[in-house]
């Protein structure tokens, strides 16, 4: 009985070498990521996770669940780059993180010529804000919140007015790029950030989607279909206006 059990079960050593190699990676993924292989469709969307911490200048411990900015901006000028890849889908639950980091996300997010949609789901806090706003359209789940502090910043501070100014000019770069890229203005935006009795033995204020969304920090509550039907609709009417500019080039 034995024998013939082994007879009739295919070892990976007769197996052939592209059908190991199959199997193997199988393996693997269920191993590292719990599920197996997704079919390998072709796609004209970019979808990029920011998730856990913004990484920036400082190394985090190893435990911490981080997105490292160093990988991030190499991928959105690849993006950027690309003919294949005609939208960014830009996916955040987040804690938040180093604000620098964060800005320079932002920044280039806001910069890309490709059309952009953001969605938040668990949370956007912190610096994860300005990111969620830097997309062309942003979406929120509605049991989602957003955090919206003041700077802090941790280790040994000098306790002299200099740092205080620096802090406010950090600061005041999180309010405008905001209030830049939402339809929310300064002094809302300011008032959220230095409320206080809402937050314990803290400063903020902590919103949920519909909050979001109603005040204009966010532009609408949705979810992972929402998001994708409108970066295709922003993908389609950016076609058609590359397609007109053409046209009026060869006219003139």
């Amino acid at each position: 009985m034995n024998k013939q059990y082994r007879q009739n079960d295919e070892t990976p050593e007769s197996q052939p070498p592209e059908q190991q190699q199959e199997q193997n990676a199988n393996m693997q993924e269920i191993k590292e990521l719990g599920t197996t292989n997704l079919p390998n469709e072709e796609s004209n969307i970019h979808c990029m996770s920011i998730i856990g911490q913004i990484e920036g200048h400082i190394l985090l411990p190893p435990h911490n669940k981080t997105t490292k900015y160093e990988h991030v901006i190499p991928q959105l000028v690849a993006i950027e780059e690309s003919k294949q890849i005609e939208g960014l889908l830009l996916i955040l639950n987040t804690v938040g993180g180093d604000v620098e980091a964060g800005l320079a996300i932002s920044e280039m997010v806001a910069s890309l010529s490709k059309p952009t949609v953001s969605l938040v789901l668990g949370g956007g806090h912190s610096i994860g804000v300005p990111m969620a706003v830097s997309a062309d359209y942003s979406f929120i789940a509605g049991s989602a919140t957003m955090t919206i502090h003041p700077i802090r910043l941790n280790g040994l501070v000098i306790g002299v007015p200099q740092t205080y100014e620096y802090f406010d000019k950090m600061q005041e770069r999180v309010v405008n790029f905001v209030s830049s890229h939402a339809n929310i203005k300064k002094e809302k935006f300011r008032e959220l950030m230095l409320k206080t009795g809402e937050l314990a033995n803290d400063v903020g204020t902590v919103l949920f989607g519909e909050e979001a969304a109603r005040i204009g920090l966010i532009n609408e509550v949705g979810g992972l279909a929402d998001a994708i039907r409108k970066l295709k609709e922003l993908i389609e009417l950016n076609k058609k206006n590359t397609d007109c500019s053409k046209e009026e080039g060869l006219l003139q």
